[in-house]
């Protein structure tokens, strides 16, 4: 009976160890800042809440534009010679989250749509029409705009459902709804989505497993969504293709 209640006491101590872990370190997880690169194209330094947000700048002072919330890991300046050329007639800004090229500050979820509210506030007044496009983690804060803003057209590229339910599926022995921070809730802002959307799905994305675009897809009326999978490509190489960029052309 001691030695049950050793192995009990153990068991328990190691559960609360992991989840203490997985609570202080889980934005570890979720956010992968990246180093400022030099680029040939413009960037406005833009001051939002005491924070300089980095903002890459292509095609500038066109009347339609663009607003591009990239990765979790991903150096945005590395697109804007694709975004140059699939959009001439586009001025795209390719947003550097907080702690990211060069941005100053913290990325959490409500600094990330705080940022982007901003930032749509600014340069909306400079356009006709704004557009948004969202890849993963940036399907998050795209959605979260395009539901409180009005959106022209909206991308969302390897979109998921929540962030908090991919966590749950990966961590089923914790209270996740209780320890996530950053829920990143596509799902529920649906409704409040009024813009015509494309999705982009990877045919092999290991990343975000179908089952999460899924959800999300269902939840859009089929009259306001186009969904487009593209063969052979997974969640990263995606967006080396001709085919990715080919859809955004034609849809924006």
């Amino acid at each position: 009976m001691k030695i049950l209640k050793i192995c009990i006491g153990l068991i328990v101590s190691v559960y609360v160890l992991i989840g203490a872990c997985l609570f202080m370190f889980q934005r570890d997880f979720v956010y992968f800042p990246t180093e400022e690169t030099p680029h040939a194209y413009q960037t406005e330094k833009l001051s939002i809440n005491e924070e300089s947000i980095n903002v890459v700048v292509v095609n500038s002072e066109m009347s339609d534009a663009i607003l591009y919330f990239g990765g979790n890991g991903e150096t945005v300046a590395n697109m804007a010679p694709d975004f140059a050329k699939t959009f001439p007639n586009h001025t795209v800004y390719l947003v550097n989250y907080r702690g990211y090229g060069g941005s100053s500050g913290i990325p959490t979820e409500n600094n990330l749509y705080t940022d982007a509210s901003a930032i749509y506030d600014l340069v909306t007044i400079r356009h006709k029409n704004l557009s948004v496009i969202g890849r993963s983690l940036g399907t998050g804060v795209a959605t979260y705009l395009a539901s409180t803003k009005v959106i022209h057209k909206l991308v969302l590229v390897t979109p998921f459902d929540s962030a908090e339910h991919i966590a749950q599926d990966q961590y089923p022995f914790y209270p996740i709804s209780i320890l996530f921070l950053d829920k990143y809730n596509s799902f529920d802002r649906v409704d409040k989505i009024k813009s015509p959307t494309l999705i982009i799905l990877a045919e092999k994305d290991l990343e975000i497993p179908a089952k999460y675009s899924s959800r999300l897809i269902g939840k859009f009326p089929t009259s306001q969504i186009e969904v487009s999978t593209i063969k052979e490509t997974g969640h990263n190489n995606i967006i080396k293709t001709t085919t990715y960029l080919s859809l955004l052309d034609e849809f924006i």
